[in-house]
């Protein structure tokens, strides 16, 4: 894979070695908080003890991928069962389906494509929950790279492109693509390649949200970031090795801890006084408040290795270079032209505060896309949400959810009012034709003149 040159192969070794360091100090702070809970907790000393241990105990734990946990919502004020069922497995993803009963199968089918950048697919739980009342949702779970043999081989970004397309193959023309964030770069270029190729199974519809389409618009840090270092620099300092207790042993990644430490950094303030606030939820008791913490943090902190290719390809192709919107993007030895979209429709979704992905980098799509019809493109700004809350809370579930499903009934309708208004004509000729027959009147004329003009040329004869 890569060459041993890198600075810090052993990184991930050491932090490994520190984590086992301090499992003693969680084990001890978990038998604190459990000790000062049971017999002061009428106090608010034995209170506070127990949640300082509690702190501790969090700041020494870690957060393995969480589950879906999604087994049912709610469809016109009935409780629908909702079964999670794997629908194709691959070497680096499983494409997952959120499986209604069968009724609810003419629902439409969207593919939610997550993001490969460091949180598990379960960070968009809010984002499927939101869209399963009104569609047939799957989604892309991508697998944490230690745990994927080396082996296996790379995974570079044209294998994320693939991935996408043979998605589409096995989920059919009606599938709608919505891109979270970083996969809306790989989408449009799958999407440009199938439409080059007159791909039977192309999407009907894609959807952006908040996505690194051209980032030259509205620079954030993040943006910043990437684009003042040098590959070189990133591969001599954010690239390691997987150890040997994990099956991708060997393997070099980004690892998902140095991902993490680069979000907290850039809201540092922000994060402290959230594990404040816990502190004193923790002491007054105020349980709800406790729960909406540990149910946000246990999902950010849960985080998965990125293969080291892949990482640094879209680095270089979308953060420094930006090849795709300048149409010099090559992908599986193609030129990428976004302007060979013709057929889908485009949504792009951007949040007014985005701190991640600035305003105008996914309505650049919009533009670039040439191909497809002004009426069959659309771009929405989300008033007063910033990047998460594209995806995730109130303004999500009452203002993009809806959005998204017009969309997608307005795009697909006019396909299907095409296909109706072309299967009508014949069964009006058939209506015609069974009609036709029930005219016996006329039918008997015809019969009675025929009669006639026989009887005429037998009584010919007698005359002569």
């Amino acid at each position: 894979m890569f060459p041993c040159r890198y600075n810090n192969s052993l990184l991930y070794t050491l932090v490994e070695m520190q984590r086992k360091t301090l499992e003693p100090a969680r084990v001890a702070a978990q038998a604190s908080k459990g000790f000062y809970s049971t017999f002061f907790s009428h106090t608010r000393f034995g209170r506070s003890m127990a949640a300082g241990s509690e702190m501790v105990e969090r700041f020494t734990s870690r957060y393995e991928k969480p589950d879906f946990g999604i087994f049912d919502t709610e469809i016109s004020g009935n409780k629908i069962k909702v079964e999670e069922v794997r629908v194709a497995h691959k070497d680096f993803c499983n494409l997952l389906h959120f499986r209604k009963p069968p009724e609810y199968n003419h629902l439409p089918k969207i593919l939610l494509v997550a993001p490969m950048s460091g949180h598990f697919a379960t960070l968009l739980r809010g984002t499927i929950q939101g869209l399963l009342p009104v569609a047939d949702v799957y989604i892309t779970e991508w697998i944490n790279v230690r745990d994927v043999p080396i082996e296996k081989g790379q995974f570079r970004f044209d294998d994320y492109v693939n991935y996408v397309i043979n998605f589409c193959h096995i989920l059919g023309p009606d599938v709608s693509l919505v891109a979270v964030c970083q996969p809306s770069v790989p989408v449009m270029v799958a999407v440009a390649l199938m439409s080059e190729d007159n791909d039977p199974k192309l999407p009907q519809n894609i959807i952006l949200m908040g996505g690194p389409i051209d980032t030259r618009k509205s620079p954030t840090e993040v943006n910043d970031y990437a684009a003042a270092k040098t590959i070189r620099w990133f591969e001599d300092n954010v690239i390691t090795e997987v150890p040997s207790q994990y099956k991708g042993a060997g393997r070099f990644v980004y690892p998902g801890f140095m991902q993490l430490y680069g979000f907290l950094a850039m809201n540092v303030q922000t994060h402290i006084k959230a594990h404040w606030d816990l502190f004193r939820h923790l002491v007054d008791g105020d349980g709800e408040s406790v729960w909406s913490h540990k149910k946000f943090y246990n999902e950010y902190l849960a985080v998965m290795d990125l293969p080291a290719e892949f990482y640094l390809d879209t680095v270089k192709a979308v953060f420094q270079e930006h090849l795709l919107p300048r149409g010099k993007l090559l992908s599986n030895g193609k030129t990428v032209r976004l302007e060979s979209i013709v057929k889908p429709a485009l949504l792009c979704i951007e949040g007014e505060r985005d701190d991640i992905s600035g305003r105008g980098q996914t309505k650049a799509a919009i533009t670039l896309c040439r191909g497809i019809p002004d009426q069959r493109k659309h771009y929405h700004l989300q008033k007063g949400v910033g990047h998460f809350g594209i995806f995730n809370g109130r303004h999500y579930r009452e203002k993009i959810v809806p959005l998204i499903i017009d969309f997608i009934n307005n795009n697909n309708l006019k396909k299907e009012n095409t296909v109706m208004t072309m299967a009508k004509k014949p069964a009006a000729k058939k209506a015609v034709k069974k009609a036709a027959p029930k005219k016996k009147p006329a039918a008997k004329k015809v019969v009675k003149k025929k009669v006639a003009k026989k009887t005429v040329k037998k009584a010919a004869p007698k005359k002569k």
